[in-house]
């Protein structure tokens, strides 16, 4: 069984290792660098300066109510962007290992469909018309060519200081100033970065809340914290133009309150991502799209049914865990298991302070979708944990069946919110409800407690609650 992966990123490489387990014999070719968007210019490097603001965060808030004198400190971001790319370069490093390991060929080079059966490789520093293009026969391939920065059609969006995510993660200096279009996951983490680095930051959101695909409940905690740093947050409100001024850019805004300018050395477009699919000559295998993305089915087979499509390209939710689980289903499915993902255990983190985490049905969705809800809600300013960390923002918020005690969803806002939304991932796999949560022991003292307590609340007794 010869299988063909396009791409190396989150759910190509791990199809290919997948695939190899199970026996198959794989090819993985990938047109720039292992890992992909998430590895390299993504999840990854963004969560390195992430956790150094966390770092910079307690030492200017915590420290001396927890015994720590500290005479002053120096940031230095030079020094963050080589640990970025030191641990970037070795994750990138594990993975090629594991290709090896597991007798993947992997090809660099950009991939172009002959037909439904074989694809060309065009090797990197190598001119498409070349003789020596490789062409490549499969009997089953998987595209997981990953996504791209949205660029808006925003007048003066072509500005060599109006950049993306890509760029942001990588800037030699930190400007004094950046206004971020756009308040979603990656906004307000770039947001959270740069204004700890002494950057002035401006958010431009179009809809009527920042991070609008969570349950607001757990947004509110995270908004209220970015205003109190400093960071102004300008919502329902459109960018009409980006204009050069005489020392920055000049955003040009309209909303009901009127115009508004706003002047930046950088504008930072943060308004999604799409598929990356301009180079892969689909029609020549006859592999149907929408919308611009590759059209699929519940087990990510195109409408060639020995041509699968994983993560970003094709349109679905663009999260590197989707991708890898993806990626998984879709080998397992050439290789005659069966295999099928539950969507509604996908986790949704941001990792800004406090951390953010979703998973299941919001409040309101549960509402729209014709449920009777219970809610539960848990504070963690009355965490033990909490406290002695010092990161007493945040609440653990349950949305319930209230006929059958059926957990919904689980939202949470407060300090390792992006590893315990694992419990509300899994109880929701499980279709478990709140007395099961509430009769499972959770460790003391533990920032998960909090997620007993709020299942406790559903049912208005939560023990450490005032009544």
């Amino acid at each position: 069984m010869k299988i063909v992966i396009l791409g190396g990123g989150p759910g190509g490489y791990v199809a290919a290792i997948r695939a190899a387990q199970l026996g198959a014999e794989v090819t993985l070719i990938e047109n720039k660098y292992l890992g992909g968007t998430c590895l390299n210019v993504g999840c990854i490097p963004t969560k390195v300066l992430l956790h150094t603001t966390e770092l910079m965060d307690a030492l200017e808030n915590d420290a001396k109510e927890m015994g720590i004198t500290i005479s002053g400190y120096k940031a230095d971001w030079t020094t963050l962007q080589a640990r970025k790319t030191k641990i970037v370069k070795k994750l990138v490093g594990g993975v090629n290992g594991l290709l090896k390991n597991n007798t993947v060929t992997k090809i660099m080079g950009t991939a172009v469909f002959v037909n439904d059966h074989q694809v060309k490789v065009i090797a990197e520093n190598q001119d498409d018309s070349s003789n020596e293009a490789t062409v490549i026969d499969f009997d089953f391939a998987i595209i997981a060519t990953g996504s791209k920065p949205v660029i808006p059609p925003i007048p003066g969006s072509n500005h060599p200081d109006v950049i993306t995510s890509n760029e942001a993660l990588s800037l030699e200096t930190v400007p004094d100033s950046m206004c971020i279009i756009g308040g979603g996951v990656i906004g307000c983490e770039f947001a959270s970065v740069y204004n700890a680095f002494g950057c002035k930051v401006t958010i431009i959101e179009m809809l009527p809340e920042i991070v609008a695909n969570m349950d607001q409940d757990i947004v509110k905690p995270l908004k209220a914290k970015l205003l109190k740093e400093g960071i102004e947050i300008f919502t329902r409100t459109k960018v009409e133009s980006i204009q050069e001024g005489s020392a920055s850019l000049a955003v040009m805004t309209s909303s009901e309150a009127g115009e508004k300018v706003i002047a930046a050395q950088k504008v930072l477009l943060s308004v999604g991502r799409k598929p990356e699919l301009d180079t892969l000559e689909l029609d020549k295998a006859g592999i149907e799209t929408e919308r611009g993305a590759i059209k699929v089915n519940q087990r990510m087979q195109t409408n060639k049914r020995n041509i699968y499509a994983v993560g970003d390209c094709n349109g679905g939710v663009m999260l590197a865990h989707v991708a890898s689980a993806e990626g998984i289903v879709a080998v397992e499915t050439i290789m005659g298991k069966r295999s099928q993902i539950d969507f509604r255990t996908i986790p949704y983190c941001v990792y800004t302070k406090p951390e953010l985490a979703s998973v299941g049905l919001t409040e309101a969705q549960a509402r729209d979708q014709g449920y009777e809800v219970k809610v539960g809600n848990f504070p963690m300013a009355v965490n033990g944990k909490a406290m002695i960390m010092g990161e007493t923002t945040g609440v653990v918020k349950y949305v319930t069946d209230a006929a059958t005690g059926e957990i919904l969803g689980l939202h949470m806002a407060g300090p390792r919110a992006t590893d315990l939304i694992v419990e509300g991932a899994l109880a929701i796999r499980l279709e478990a409800t709140v007395a099961e949560l509430m009769s499972t022991i959770h460790a003391h003292p533990t920032v998960g407690e909090s997620l007993m307590e709020a299942a406790h609340a559903v049912n208005g007794e939560a023990i450490h609650l005032m009544r």
